[in-house]
């Protein structure tokens, strides 16, 4: 148990740096080892993996110029972002810091 937590939380810093830092397909690459075997879960703390993963994806497709695209990817975050609100996680924290910055990020993004 200790070991998944830790590896949950090396995966969302990861996952924060890179989105900080503008490395959007470094972030969607930094979660989705964390997702991807998990996928098929029908738990709310990995389809809220799946919303930031989507979120990279967007700033991702908005900086190579593909805005129709980005949106898709966007929507897909803005499902799954208001499971924060309820989700009981030793990672609630961190999941607050990604999403202020995703929010933020996106209000920053031109043409989004």
């Amino acid at each position: 148990m200790a070991q998944e937590l830790s590896f949950i939380t090396q995966a969302c810093e990861a996952f924060f740096l890179s989105l900080n830092e503008e490395r959007y397909y470094d972030a969607h690459e930094d979660l989705e080892a964390l997702w991807f075997p998990r996928r098929f879960e029908d738990d709310d703390e990995v389809k809220l993996w799946k919303g930031f993963i989507n979120a990279a994806v967007c700033f991702e497709l908005i900086k190579k110029g593909r805005q129709q695209a980005s949106q898709t990817a966007w929507k897909t975050y803005l499902k799954y972002s208001p499971l924060l609100e309820n989700l009981v996680t030793p990672h609630k924290e961190l999941y607050v810091r990604i999403n202020e910055l995703i929010q933020n990020r996106r209000i920053q993004c031109p043409n989004s």
